[in-house]
């Protein structure tokens, strides 16, 4: 067997047991980087030199006898817009083309704590904004499954990395679905962890009050054993919580019997593939022969959702965005005459169209005159999405629906109409404006051979139901 073949969990126990070296394990992940790289244009940096130099300090603390966590001596690989040390982070954009933090985020210590090597940054939509990662001003990622499609996004990256088998586990960020739609699109396992419940410090912001970093795996255990060390209260972030902590013993052994699932009807309307309705009822069928009871419900405010998403994502991005001048850091225009060319020139050349796009509409919901009338109004519709979920969960244990009203895109596709793959976000926004967690799970193809994804949502901090849940559904 390769090791390639082998889970994130698999790989650890025969590294911790001294039939592998945590070398080897690298070597076999950059071998099939370089094997796929020129297909599926996963990474946008590869930091062979500090993740060989990491892989010797993690071989001599497992030498030494030192415990570590169930994935030590794992390769994984980050998205780009996470902060590693000495490692460039581009948010694939020229703006921060040339970039290298001198801290790592707060994710990233946990996992060098943990014993796992960071090798490589993977490609994204240009700072998160994006449903296709066709946006990065670097590449273009194709879909392992199928080249000529997309392979989701912002994490397009890290998702296709991880289907493709270029390493086992990776770290994506998701403000409006942007884990789990990819790991939709790509076959994969996502978790959107519950807001608060991981670390911020690091992440290069999008939308301060909807951003959550989390994993992506092959499976269900894989992720859990990669958000076990990703969970938990950090003093750098005001808004992370502490939360008890994740036992997989637990999450394998997660029985459905007796507990209530429901599905919203609204997730069933126009516009969803009749094939990927097919698989997400046979999935909820499974479940039902696990145990659980499933049930319909209303969940009327769904249809606002989405609007109310962008306008409070595009307000904060605008706002986050505002730092880069051409002054400070990043990308400086040359040939400028004064401040404000160096303003003008600096934002219009180092921000892609679909930033650009963002930015406008976020000034334009906060401008007076129109705070009151959409901003505000939107903030009052994430309340109530909030409230709805809450009275939702008072009946059940979770919620099951699709992540996306289609398979994977054609190329190209989401680019020449961005407002129809704005709306494509139904299912995973309303997660965000509540602050909920949603785990993504693959339940089968379509009639093109093409991956669909499920979703499930749960409870503040009930990550373990989620992944327990997935678990048994997929064993």
């Amino acid at each position: 067997m390769e090791l390639l073949d082998l889970t994130a969990l698999a790989l650890s126990a025969k590294i911790r047991a001294g039939d592998l070296s945590v070398r080897e394990a690298l070597d076999a992940a950059y071998k099939a980087a370089e094997r796929e790289e020129p297909r599926v244009h996963a990474f946008v940096t590869l930091c062979k030199e500090q993740a060989y130099a990491a892989a010797q300090r993690v071989q001599e603390r497992i030498e030494a006898g030192e415990a570590l966590s169930p994935l030590a001596g794992v390769p994984i690989a980050v998205k780009d817009n996470i902060a590693t040390r000495g490692v460039r982070t581009s948010c694939g954009s020229r703006m921060l083309e040339d970039f290298v933090p001198s801290y790592n985020a707060h994710v990233v210590d946990l996992l060098e704590n943990a014993g796992l090597v960071v090798m490589g940054k993977t490609n994204m939509d240009e700072f998160a904004m994006g449903s296709t990662t066709e946006t990065s001003y670097f590449t273009e990622t194709r879909n392992p499954v199928d080249p000529e499609r997309v392979p989701g996004g912002s994490s397009g990256g890290s998702a296709a990395a991880v289907a493709a088998g270029e390493v086992w586990l990776a770290l994506g960020s998701d403000t409006g679905g942007s884990i789990r739609q990819p790991s939709a699109f790509c076959g994969v396992t996502g978790l959107k962890p519950t807001y608060g419940s991981v670390s911020r410090y690091g992440l290069v912001a999008y939308a301060s009050s909807l951003d959550q970093i989390g994993p992506i795996a092959r499976n269900t255990q894989d992720a859990a054993a990669l958000y076990a060390i990703l969970r938990g209260k950090d003093p750098r972030d005001a808004t992370s919580m502490e939360s008890d902590a994740l036992d997989l013993s637990a999450v394998n052994s997660y029985s459905l019997q007796g507990k209530k699932i429901g599905i919203p009807r609204e997730f069933f309307g126009a516009g969803l593939q009749e094939d990927v309705a097919l698989r997400v009822r046979e999935a909820a069928d499974k479940l039902a022969a696990l145990g659980a009871q499933i049930e319909e419900f209303d969940l009327p405010i769904a249809q606002y959702a989405v609007p109310a998403y962008y306008i409070i994502a595009c307000a904060e991005a605008c706002s986050n965005l505002s730092r880069y001048d051409g002054i400070k850091y990043g990308y400086s225009a040359p040939d400028t005459e004064d401040l404000r060319s160096v303003y003008i020139h600096s934002r219009s050349e180092g921000f892609g169209m679909e930033c650009k796009r963002r930015i406008m509409l976020g000034n334009f919901v906060l401008s007076s005159g129109y705070y009151d009338s959409y901003y505000k109004k939107a903030l009052q519709v994430k309340r109530l999405v909030q409230d709805a979920f809450s009275d939702a969960f008072t009946r059940y244990d979770m919620v099951l629906g699709p992540v996306y009203p289609t398979t994977a895109l054609p190329r190209g596709e989401g680019l020449s109409d961005p407002l129809k793959l704005y709306l494509g976000d139904i299912y995973t926004v309303m997660v965000n404006l509540a602050g909920l967690p949603a785990l993504a799970l693959p339940c089968g193809n379509d009639a093109d051979g093409l991956p669909v994804g499920l979703q499930l949502i749960g409870k503040p901090f009930d990550e373990a139901a989620l992944l327990g849940a997935g678990f048994a559904m997929n064993n």
